[in-house]
């Protein structure tokens, strides 16, 4: 069983006879009878095989995956799925251009909430009770 998460939803739960991911000292490969096994994931494809399909790719950002017993619990903060590597790459530049935009709003009223603050912030230091 293969189930994958992310902060806002289940990308993957099914079940896989293979999964293959990538880890900061290179690409590993889980088979069900493997010993149990944890792991950094780095950005990149994990791709998965059922018992009776074509494989599936799942392009993931940077997380944690856990195999114990017949188990794969992958953790990661964006995860993307698709059985076309081609339509998987443009589909991660879209959302992760989107995904930047957003982060440029986010930090732009963070901004302008810090600013209001410390404006406020000198503005009672400065005040003086008649």
């Amino acid at each position: 069983m293969l189930k994958v998460l992310t902060p806002t939803a289940v990308a993957v739960e099914q079940e896989v006879v293979k999964v293959v991911a990538e880890a900061e000292n290179g690409v590993f490969c889980l088979l069900p009878r493997h010993i149990d096994f944890a792991a950094a994931l780095v950005p990149g494809i994990l791709s998965f095989h059922k018992s009776d399909g074509p494989e599936k790719f799942l392009a993931v950002d940077v997380g944690t995956l856990i195999k114990r017993g017949p188990e794969v619990l992958v953790s990661t903060r964006n995860a993307v799925r698709s059985s076309d590597l081609e339509h998987l790459e443009e589909t991660v530049q879209r959302q992760f251009q989107t995904l930047d935009e957003t982060e440029r709003k986010a930090r732009s009223a963070a901004a302008k909430l810090e600013a209001d603050f410390v404006r406020r912030f000198l503005d009672v230091k400065d005040y003086e009770p008649a």
